[in-house]
């Protein structure tokens, strides 16, 4: 008897590990109001809101001149827990980007609904609608990164977006040094397809130093741990597109591959954070055929990121602050009709309670290989950026 509820207690504990850092926040859990139901099961609720004010060396596509906006990035309420000592849930409504180009009324919408079942530390599974399994840095939070934000363009996935619908197996191996995973899901779906095929995802990693065991990452802990975790995926989904859509032939396929490392060391003299990654994704070279309009030219291009933080020794005022810089560059494949640019940002992070609570102050400056002289949005800018953050 001891013995059985012993395991239904490190299974809880998983479970509640899993269900409270959420594939959608990937973090630690919030302490927002929490409800138990029955011997086995909860519900906690959170809220979380970023508000940026930004401004930015263009307007739109039509107007070069500069633009000033105040918009809610995320607004999010998420409910999480566990039905039974076995199964957990996580479903986060999203209304991100309220306000941004004066649109005042975004539609509120599930941005991760799934639920959770869990075995073991080695074997876990994901079902429903959450975060795709490629990259480290769409995988790393949100409401955790070590920048203001993720990468603009090199981070997330062609189809799909963030997210994608399936089912996932996962977990950690000898003390959660090692991390396996592995995501069925949709993928691109539609007419435009040659056939109905699944998209196979798989991630692996090695954490050399404190393990980073939860399906998430974060984009620092905050001098909390010495984290040094290499990182690579692949991803591949078969009949994405035709290469010549008017006369459907040439299928193609779609696959990309990733590397990533990260590292967090806190020291005497303060927490330094470094943080890199390369994607390279492609579809066959779609775009050098007349692909259908729908293909995204995201599904031919290929980059890199470097991240670099610096987490000042004790507190500052009210909080601790943070130093961060991160360059990145992303190069498209021929017939996309997109340049190739490089990203260059420095800012900072002003802790007040942690991630609880901050104020984020970043400026980037964008370079375009060729400018477009009729579009704005593909000539070089700057943009600074200040960000608060409440989660509760």
């Amino acid at each position: 008897m001891k013995t059985i509820k012993s395991m239904q207690s490190f299974r809880r504990t998983a479970v509640a590990v899993l269900v409270a850092g959420g594939v959608g926040a990937a973090g630690t859990a919030q302490a927002g109001p929490s409800f138990q139901h029955g011997d086995q099961g909860f519900l906690q609720l959170d809220y979380a809101l970023q508000i940026w004010a930004q401004n930015r060396g263009y307007t739109s596509a039509d107007d070069d001149g500069d633009t000033m906006d105040t918009f809610l990035r995320r607004n999010r309420i998420t409910f999480q827990g566990q039905f039974s000592d076995y199964v957990g849930f996580y479903a986060q409504l999203e209304a991100g980007n309220d306000s941004k180009g004066g649109n005042n009324e975004r539609s509120v919408y599930y941005r991760d609904a799934y639920l959770t079942l869990d075995y073991s530390d080695s074997l876990r599974f994901l079902a429903g609608r959450f975060k795709n399994t490629f990259s480290r840095e769409n995988l790393e939070a949100c409401l955790e990164p070590l920048t203001l934000d993720r990468s603009e363009n090199i981070a997330y996935t062609p189809f799909g977006g963030t997210r994608d619908t399936g089912l996932a197996m996962w977990g950690n191996l000898a003390d959660a040094m090692f991390q396996y995973r592995l995501m069925v899901s949709d993928g691109r779906e539609g007419e435009e397809t040659v056939s109905d095929q699944p998209r196979v995802t798989a991630r692996a990693h090695v954490s050399l130093l404190d393990p980073e065991y939860s399906y998430g990452y974060r984009g620092t802990y905050t001098g909390t741990q010495s984290v040094l975790t290499i990182g690579a995926a692949y991803d591949q989904q078969a009949d994405v597109a035709y290469g010549e859509y008017p006369t459907r032939e040439e299928a193609k396929d779609y696959s990309a591959t990733t590397v990533d490392v990260y590292y967090e060391q806190p020291f005497d003299f303060g927490t330094v954070t470094l943080s890199g990654a390369v994607m390279d994704y492609t579809v066959d070279d779609a775009f050098e055929g007349d692909t259908d309009d729908s293909l995204t030219p995201w599904a031919e291009r290929e980059g890199n990121y470097v991240k670099a933080g610096y987490m000042l020794p004790g507190t500052l005022g009210l909080g601790r602050l943070q130093l961060f810089g991160r360059s990145e560059t992303v190069e498209y494949g021929d017939g996309t009709g997109l340049s190739d640019h490089d990203w260059a940002s420095a800012g900072a992070n002003y802790y007040i309670d942690g991630q609880r609570l901050k104020v984020t102050l970043e400026h980037a400056e964008v370079e375009f290989d060729e400018e477009d002289p009729d579009d704005p949005t593909y000539q070089d800018y700057g943009q600074t950026t200040v960000g608060l953050q409440m989660q509760f």
